[in-house]
């Protein structure tokens, strides 16, 4: 299936062309960082352009929350940190994460409508470990309630 054309901003950096496969929002994890490293682009515009495709993909309801100042402001922390040299292995890289990882200060549900409004007060280690090495989040993603998928049983009969 072939995609619309990507419009270009002048505000865009020269690098992102109407090319699919220069679009900043599709660049695979090595892209991402090379990119970032070799200064092609900003840890805030590769945040920027992530934050653009989940807002034009809202109606797949991926996102259970979308934390775009956040991941502004951590990608304005993590250009910070790239200019001073103190790049983590993940620096800059916009994720969603997974709502069953608690998240502080962001509300944490796992799918689950018993846990709306709950906004933990600490960190998990999966996240904490990613905030550690640089990553950004871009909000909470959708999952099974409680990551319980639904599966059906192979029926086993018994002669």
């Amino acid at each position: 299936m072939r995609r619309s054309p990507t419009i270009i901003s002048s505000s865009s950096p020269k690098w992102w062309s109407e090319r699919e496969d220069d679009r900043p929002d599709e660049l695979t994890l090595a892209a991402a960082c090379s990119a970032l490293r070799q200064k092609k682009c900003s840890a805030v515009e590769l945040a920027q352009a992530h934050i653009r495709a989940i807002e034009k993909a809202r109606a797949l309801n991926a996102f259970i929350i979308e934390t775009p100042e956040k991941a502004l402001a951590m990608a304005r922390q993590s250009d910070a940190r790239i200019a001073r040299g103190e790049a983590g292995p993940l620096e800059g890289i916009p994720l969603g994460i997974k709502d069953l990882y608690c998240t502080e200060g962001v509300q944490t549900t796992a799918g689950s409508h018993i846990l709306e409004g709950f906004v933990p007060p600490y960190e998990s280690t999966v996240t904490a470990n990613l905030w550690r090495d640089g990553a950004v989040m871009l909000g909470k993603l959708n999952l099974d309630e409680f990551a319980m998928a639904r599966r059906t049983r192979p029926r086993i009969s018994v002669r």
